[in-house]
Formats: C-alpha cells, structure tokens, sequence
C-alpha cells in the first residue's frame, strides 16, 4: 500500500451538498493499486474517530502559473459519515475545517453497505463496480415494495439485469423447505426473451393464453369492437344494450342478484349472440299502426322480456316504416363485429376456448397458481398477439392482477389475515405500453398501469419498469418509482428525463451515464444506502437476447428460407 504522507490533498472549499479537495500528486493520491475514478470514493476526516465519505464526481487541472506542476480539483458529493464502525446519511457534524483527504479505506467502504441493511432484509444482485469484492446490497423489502425502473439504452445489459434480479427473488428462502417460494412473479415480454432464463416458468404465448373476451370492462370491450373514432352514438347504444341483456340472458346465479347485472360485469355473455341481435335490431321496421316484425314465424314486440329471442332468433321484418328504429344503420358495425370475431389471429381472445374457460381458470393462469403449471414466475410472450389488440390484452391482464391484489386483502381483512401473496409486475420496454402518448390505442394499457402505479403497492402489486427510451414513458407512471437503475444512456433526451426525476443529493454523477459499461449501472433509491456505481452480477440461466452477429452470418455459405412453413406460420 503506498503512502500518502508526502502528497499535499486538502480540501479548499465545502458546500452542502459538494466538497472540493486539492491534490498536487494525483497518481500518488491511491490506495495500493486501486486508480481513483469518478465514482471513486475519499474519506474526509477532523480526527480519527469520524470521517466524512464522498463519492468523486469530477476531475480538473489547474494549471500552475509559474510553470510548476500542476494541481489537480476533485469535486465530490458528500454521501455520509463513518462513525465508531458505523455509517450514517448526512454529514453536519463534522469540524470544520478538516484536516486530512485521503481515498476511503475497504473496511469504511464496505461499511457503507453492511451496515445500513440488516442481514434478514438483505436482497443482493451486484457488486461496487470498482471493486467487486465490496457487494452492495439493498434492503429487498424496500425494494420490492416499491416500484422499480430499470433503464438504459440497447445493449447496455438491461435484460440480464432484470433478469437477474428476478433469478434472485425466485431463490430466496428464510428457512429450509422444499418447493417454491412465496414470490410472484408476472413479466410482459416483448421480445422472446425471458424463456431461457426461466425455464420453468409458466410460459403464456398466443398459443397458450386464454383471454376471455367477456372479461374486458367496458372501455376495454368498446377499444376492441367499436371504431372509436366515428364516435357513433347507435353503435355504442345499442352495444351496451345487448351485451347488459346477453349477460342477464345467461346469468345462472342467485335470481335475486340478476338485476344488479350491469355492463362491466365480469360475467360472461355469448358474442356470437349479440352478433345476431344487433343484426336484427338492424332489420327491424315499426309498422305505421301495430309496430310488428316477426321472429321466427311469431309476432314480436321489442322490449327486455321478449329481447332473448333476438340472440338467436331471426327477425323478418313485417313493417313498411324505419322511423325511429336503427333500420339499416349498423351495417359498418355489424362488418366491424365479424372481422373481430372471426379473425383466426385473436383465437385467444374471442375464439371457442374462451366460452368454456371459468373466471377462476383465468385468474389462476395468469398469476400462476393454476396446478399443472403453478410457479413463481409467468411470462406473457406477447411477441405474437396483433398490435391493434395489444393494449387491451395488457390492460386485462394487469387489471386482473390489480384486481386479485385488491380483494385478497379486501377478503383476507374480513377474516383476520394479512395480505400475503405480493407480486411483481414486470413491463419490458415499458414505453410502448404507457407511453407519454394520448393516443387512444394506448388508452387502456396505460390506464391499467397508472392505476397500478398510483394505487398497486397498497395491495401488494407493484411494478418493475425496464424501458430503452424512459422519456417516452408516462411520467405519471415512472414519477412513482422509489428505485432506479440507470444503466448506459446515450439520447440527451433520455439522460436528461432520468436526471429530472432523481433525488437532487445525487448531484453531477449521472453525467456519468453515456460512459457505462455493459452491466454496470448508476443504482439509486430508498432501498440502498448511498447513490452507487455497480455491476450487475452474470445471469447462470441468460435471456435470449443476444445480437444476431450479421458479419459472421453473412461470411457464411447462403441458407434457403422455408417459406412455405412460414406462410402457413404467418397466417395461422
């Protein structure tokens, strides 16, 4: 270890928030073989028993005027004391003016981190990135229980971070058992990529997923069937109606809760029947003196009790007036129903299947509880789901989630018991589902996450955020996030919207984002002791989500495409 006896360091200026130290020999000014860089940190001390740490946000040179050597500035941001063993946030009760700099120590570095998290809720997935001997845990309860935004720009190691981290949260156990553990775990994956780094989780892609479209609420149902942007009042009207009327038609509960049966309703009604009753309601003409059409053969006078023969029925129309009837006025909706309908590619949403799957089926599929495939982890793949119908499978899904959280402890508070199955949502590239946009193709996804965001943690649902672009993200989304892992950011536009919504003691470190690494990232928040520059641990089982490496590909000899398997593929 060299000494520091003969280098001239002391600090020439102290402000609150930063302090500036003089050096005259800064290669002298080390420990061992350890290079100071910015993230670096100096132990400032007035005597031996306290010592205030800082962390090294800059360098500069100040040129000597006689021609002499020159000197060397370090601004660095006061993070904390070390204090008989221990670390503490602040730093105002140190003497002024100190009397020696030097670069922190190991044994206070490691301080920092050991003693500001208690071993129980220690939750660790990195390490310093100067030294990765020193590991930097965060208090996990904190952590998870607070929203979390992972940002940083392609190929910056975001996937691996995230899916690390979730590795971790999947192994943790407070005592020996067998099985699973408590956490669950739902991640939106856009990419493909999260299969290989979770092998056994419950893998839910176009072919698996079951949605059933009889559990979107209105706005979802309205979004997917109704061309939102004609804002035509019949269509809507007359949507409603028969959608209240089918699900009352097969309503098979307590008779005396029928009436109480509305539109958002999570019961189910037939599509194919309000299909049909919406073609009649097209066909149908008021005679001039007795107002009758006919349904198959009988006379028929429209009105709630006579309404069910509709869904199936055939109404021949006997009348030779349409005034004040929808005659001939739904023909564009009536079009727009049966693509929907019959479009193979939403199978999953509005296909056979989701007539015969329960509601209790769904909840289970989608938080992982159903038996054959219970585990920590599910992945929604929605690489294959069309992206008109996007944000509303998001929103379902995540309204769904919401909704499991809110009355298990709304059930659990009944009978005496505490809320006790958390789960973590995960939004990979978050900014196409909450975008900042008022487009309203992201109406419902967005809705769905903000509510999540501003009201989720009470029930134990919180997100996770893992997004490229974090300046296009709603910020009433990413405002909520208590802990933030910056990784390499190279748009001005996203370091800035970084640097806006983190705490003002960070100070000029984020300047260091473009610089990063891969797997090294800026970890910020109420769940680590100080602002840290770490790198993130390997992943044992990595996401899918490495490069094509095109030069070798394309040195290679010439590989035919199997376009006839894609074709079929691509219009199943």
């Amino acid at each position: 270890m060299s000494s520091n006896a003969e280098v001239n360091a002391e600090v020439i200026s102290v402000s609150p928030n930063k302090v500036k130290v003089s050096v005259d020999k800064l290669e002298e000014f080390k420990i061992a073989e350890e290079k100071l860089k910015v993230g670096s940190y100096l132990r400032i001390s007035d005597n031996d028993e306290v010592a205030l740490l800082a962390i090294i946000e800059n360098f500069s040179i100040v040129a000597d005027e006689n021609g002499g050597d020159p000197n060397y500035v370090i601004d660095a941001s006061p993070i904390g004391l070390v204090k008989d063993g221990k670390f503490y946030r602040g730093g105002d009760s140190l003497a002024l003016p100190p009397k020696k700099v030097e670069p922190a120590k190991l044994e206070d570095i490691k301080t920092i981190y050991e003693s500001s998290v208690t071993e129980n809720e220690r939750f660790t997935f990195s390490s310093l990135s100067l030294n990765s001997d020193i590991l930097v845990p965060v208090n996990g309860n904190r952590f998870f229980n607070k929203h979390i935004a992972i940002v940083g720009s392609s190929g910056s190691g975001k996937s691996h971070t995230v899916a690390k981290i979730l590795q971790k949260a999947t192994e943790v156990k407070s005592k020996e058992y067998d099985g699973l553990n408590n956490s669950h775990i739902a991640i939106f994956d856009i990419h493909s990529e999260y299969s290989s780094a979770f092998p056994s989780a419950n893998l839910l892609g176009v072919e698996q997923l079951i949605l059933p479209y009889w559990l979107l609420n209105s706005e979802e149902l309205e979004e997917l069937f109704l061309d939102t942007d004609a804002n035509d009042h019949n269509q809507r009207n007359v949507f409603r109606e028969a959608i209240v009327l089918n699900k009352k038609h097969n309503f098979s509960g307590d008779p005396s809760a029928k009436e109480r049966v509305h539109y958002d309703s999570p019961l189910y009604f037939d599509i194919e029947e309000v299909l049909n009753y919406i073609k009649n309601r097209n066909n149908e003409k008021k005679d001039k003196e007795n107002n009758i059409n006919w349904v198959d053969g009988d006379e028929f006078v429209f009105g709630e009790e006579t309404a069910h023969r509709l869904f199936k029925g055939e109404l021949i129309p006997k009348g030779t007036s349409a005034t004040g009837t929808l005659n001939g006025k739904l023909i564009n909706f009536i079009n727009r129903l049966e693509n929907k309908i019959y479009d193979k590619r939403l199978d999953f949403l509005v296909g056979t299947k989701t007539k015969g799957v329960t509601f209790e089926d769904t909840i289970q599929s989608i938080t992982g509880y159903k038996d054959v495939s219970r585990a920590n982890v599910t992945i929604f793949d929605v690489s294959g789901i069309p992206f008109e119908v996007l944000s509303i499978c998001v929103s379902l899904i995540s309204r769904l989630i919401f909704e499991v959280g809110y009355y298990n402890r709304k059930f659990r508070q009944k009978v005496g018991k505490e809320q006790n199955a958390p789960i973590l949502v995960v939004y990979e590239e978050a900014h196409k589902y909450a975008p900042k946009s008022g487009l309203s193709k992201y109406r419902a996804s967005k809705e769905a996450i903000e509510r999540i965001a501003k009201e989720g943690r009470k029930y134990g649902v919180t997100l996770l955020l893992a997004s490229q672009r974090p300046s296009e993200i709603s910020e009433t989304i990413f405002s909520q996030c208590s802990s933030f892992i910056s990784m390499r950011l190279t748009n001005k536009d996203d370091q800035n919207f970084v640097k806006r919504l983190l705490p003002d003691t960070v100070g000029d470190i984020t300047n260091i984002l473009p610089s990063l690494t891969e797997g090294e990232a800026l970890l910020i928040g109420e769940a680590v002791s100080v602002p840290s520059l770490i790198k993130v641990d390997k992943c044992d089982l990595p996401p899918s989500s490495t490069d094509i490496k095109y030069l070798d590909e394309w040195r290679d000899e010439w590989k035919d495409v199997a376009f006839e398997s894609l074709i079929k593929t691509w219009g199943a």
